[in-house]
């Protein structure tokens, strides 16, 4: 089987796939991966060939920071790399809408690996949720009218050009609560990599919702950027704290409470910058900033971790049994911090320096029960970890035997297709980039 890999290209979406990609390729698949060219060590280092999204018109198409606006260059990316593959399925990241669509066209199912936990609705159950934000159903009513905007762009809907928020709530309310099997946001198979415990007690997953465990990859530590690292923190001496900044959409800068939390305290703070804007890291604070493609080595060297609660630092910190200290915003973050809570496994860190964050992080530090219940969360994501991408892999072959798909190369001559076939099966150039300024969706 061909399979193609098109996942976001940030580490957090990328590295899971790679997991993915690599089990499969054992199995004597065909594998490749498409991403933006910074992407290729990394498909280089998980032994899978790689292929230059900008080559088929898609750049900046795979970035998570404009996943809400590039939509229509990812979809005839995908569409072209796809065909020049000659690709029986797609791989892809939760909120890959181009990549959805793609698989529509080419008539080949579509796996999507999503966030540590479910973020849209649940099939049933869930009553009492706390709804961090927003509710779930607005959540899962803006993402699918962000993912029928673009298929509209693309030019796939035989459906009316505009539709009122009404009949797209309808439509989620048919796609999610009587039959959620129907809903186009899960891909023909959706991957969770958390565990069960993440999700709100008594709830229901849709169908076609798997949990397959972490997915853990990550490209080998640089051992002189590690030495240098370890050269720092020990200047300082103190106990070290991993920071790990996600966006901040729209929420405000961490960084006045990160340089009052580490500025004349008993510890030192190494900060990953991440995704977010210019670090301001104030001149006496014990702050280390680094920007690494890896996070395992420092999580290692810290005794507690403090994030927004994004997908790759929470596991990155239960896997190793550390507590979380979180301050969520966006995207996953409100689901997974309110998850995280219940289980015991983090404390709540406001946005703003009051109360005094400091004495918050010293008391999260000195907490026997904090750190045993993260310990046995992390214990249970590390035994799922150990088989997590064989399950997954499992899940993508039995996607491929049940679809009654045909393979992409049987069916190019689709009247909706937005490109035809050109010479070894690439797409022909489409012409031009679509004048599309929307804002990325906020999910939270």
């Amino acid at each position: 089987m061909n399979i193609l890999l098109c996942p976001l290209s940030d580490g957090g979406y990328l590295y899971p796939a790679l997991a993915v990609g690599r089990e499969l390729r054992l199995r004597g698949h065909r594998v490749s991966v498409l991403g933006r060219a910074g992407a290729a060590p990394f498909a280089a280092e998980a032994g899978l060939p790689f292929a230059a999204a900008e080559e088929f018109g898609g750049e900046r198409a795979f970035s998570a920071a404009r996943w809400g606006v590039m939509g229509l260059a990812q979809y005839r990316a995908t569409v072209r790399a796809a065909r020049q593959a000659r690709a029986d399925l797609l791989v892809t990241s939760v909120l890959c809408n181009g990549a959805l669509l793609a698989g529509e066209t080419l008539d080949v199912p579509v796996v999507v690996i999503g966030f540590s936990i479910h973020l849209w609705t649940y099939r049933s159950g869930g009553e009492g949720e706390p709804q961090y934000g927003r509710t779930r159903g607005n959540r899962t009513l803006e993402t699918l009218a962000l993912y029928e905007a673009t298929r509209e762009e693309a030019g796939l809907a035989a459906r009316p050009s505009r539709r009122s928020r009404a009949k797209v709530a309808a439509a989620t309310a048919a796609a999610t609560a009587g039959g959620p099997d129907e809903s186009p946001l899960l891909g023909d198979a959706l991957l969770l990599r958390g565990d069960p415990e993440l999700e709100y007690p008594g709830a229901e997953l849709p169908p076609r919702v798997h949990q397959v465990g972490p997915l853990s990859w990550e490209p080998a530590a640089d051992q002189t950027e590690l030495a240098a690292v370890d050269a720092a923190l020990a200047r300082s001496g103190k106990p070290v704290v991993y920071v790990h900044l996600g966006r901040f959409f729209g929420g405000g800068s961490p960084w006045p409470r990160l340089n009052a939390t580490f500025t004349g305290g008993r510890y030192q703070a190494v900060v990953e910058q991440g995704r977010t804007a210019e670090p301001c890291p104030a001149p006496g604070a014990d702050i280390l900033l680094v920007r690494k493609p890896w996070l395992g080595p420092l999580v290692d060297r810290a005794g507690l971790v403090l994030t927004a609660g994004t997908s790759a630092p929470v596991l990155g910190a239960l896997l190793r049994g550390r507590p979380l200290g979180v301050t969520p915003n966006g995207s996953e973050q409100p689901v997974l911090a309110g998850a995280l809570l219940r289980a015991g496994a983090a404390v709540h860190l406001p946005r703003t320096g009051e109360p005094d964050q400091a004495g918050l992080v010293d008391a999260a530090w000195r907490d026997d029960r904090l750190r045993s219940h993260a310990h046995r969360l992390g214990q249970r994501l590390a035994d799922a970890a150990a088989d997590g991408p064989r399950r997954a892999a499992d899940l993508v072959e039995q996607t491929a035997r049940t679809s009654d798909r045909q393979p992409a190369t049987s069916r190019e001559n689709h009247g909706y297709s937005i490109s035809r076939p050109g010479p070894r099966g690439r797409g022909e150039p489409l012409g031009g980039r679509a004048a599309v300024d929307r804002s990325a969706l906020r999910l939270s």
